[in-house]
């Protein structure tokens, strides 16, 4: 299997799911000094544009080629769509070799790459396990032991083959890729492109579920939630340019037998990551390339996380337990600096 000679930390690194739509919105905001704001609803979480300054021309063309790639991407790469190139492949590669575009094979490269750099606790080939938890999550009660066994017997990136030169993918056994857990991160790839192709005179805030990216300097600030105490913040980190990465244990969880689970599984156990609540990770931008998800991230745990974060010039990072504490990563490089938020009102994202 080829993979190519890009550095695995060179890679542009990338976090699920379904094609979701929704209309748009636009106008000022009480409080705002946003001068132009339009949402959207993709891949099931909320996305929101927001250019700021008193003279914003041509905001809604920019924010409308913007959500319209994020559509795309959602809709190319979907595992639900059953038109979409990730269906076609799943049909077909278990019995012939498919033809993919330089698109899909680059973000399978990053898939394979992150089974590897987290020794198989982050794998596109999850989708037997999430039913299982889903059922669970319905019915309030575990997997049976024997299910989680069966269904980790049908997961293994080792059964993905590429041809990198012919730009084609096989499986030696049955499995399927969903691509979901690397897509809300290349949309931030895609819209730093297209911001800097049309180079905006004013400063541009981009949110996608958890994670925000911008373009042009502002003292910008992003809010990390308090995991335990409802309605209130743990901090924030402040920074004039780049973007922050984030996952959460607890954006999506549910109580089975009387404890919490997370939504977000190691696929080493089969059972969701212990002792997590939140990751958050700022990265100076995108230039370089040289940033890593935080859902393969996350899986890894917090010593092995940090650890390669470590090495990423200018990163910083906060991670939350289970019980809320914070420990916090800040290299020496770093243009982010960590804040206490002791402003009671202030429990808004900064616009």
């Amino acid at each position: 299997m080829e993979q190519g000679d890009i550095p695995l930390m060179k890679r542009t690194i990338l976090l699920v799911c379904a094609l979701a739509l929704c209309a748009a919105g636009c106008g000022r905001r009480r409080g705002s000094t946003a001068t132009y704001a339009q949402k959207a609803f993709i891949m099931n979480v909320s996305a929101q544009f927001r250019a700021y300054g008193p003279d914003t021309p041509r905001a809604k063309e920019l924010a409308d080629e913007i959500f319209a790639e994020w559509e795309r991407i959602s809709g190319e790469f979907s595992y639900n769509d059953a038109y979409s190139l990730t269906s076609l492949v799943n049909k077909k590669a278990v019995t012939e070799w498919v033809p993919v575009t330089d698109e899909f094979m680059r973000l399978l490269l990053l898939g394979l790459d992150y089974a590897k750099l987290t020794d198989g606790a982050f794998d596109i080939t999850f989708a037997p396990l999430w039913p299982l938890w889903k059922e669970a999550a319905s019915s309030r009660k575990l997997p049976a032991k024997e299910d989680i066994e069966k269904a980790l017997r049908g997961i293994g990136s080792k059964y993905v083959q590429v041809d990198v030169v012919k730009r084609a993918v096989r499986f030696s056994q049955p499995v399927e890729i969903n691509l979901g857990g690397l897509l809300r991160c290349y949309c931030f790839e895609r819209a730093n492109k297209i911001l800097r192709e049309r180079a905006p005179a004013y400063p541009v805030q981009l949110r996608l579920g958890g994670n925000m990216m911008v373009y042009g300097k502002r003292p910008w600030k992003y809010r990390v939630p308090d995991p335990i105490k409802k309605g209130k913040n743990l901090g924030m980190f402040a920074f004039e340019d780049g973007m922050v990465i984030a996952s959460s244990g607890r954006d999506v969880f549910v109580e089975i037998e009387g404890k919490l689970y997370s939504h977000i599984l190691d696929l080493r156990t089969g059972y969701p990551i212990k002792d997590f609540s939140n990751l958050a990770i700022y990265y100076p931008g995108l230039e370089t390339e040289d940033f890593l998800a935080s859902a393969a991230l996350a899986v890894m745990g917090k010593e092995k996380a940090f650890k390669l974060l470590g090495g990423v010039k200018g990163a910083a990072a906060v991670w939350i337990d289970g019980g809320g504490k914070a420990s916090f990563l800040l290299n020496d490089a770093s243009k982010a600096a960590w804040e206490e938020d002791k402003d009671i009102l202030a429990r808004v994202l900064d616009r």
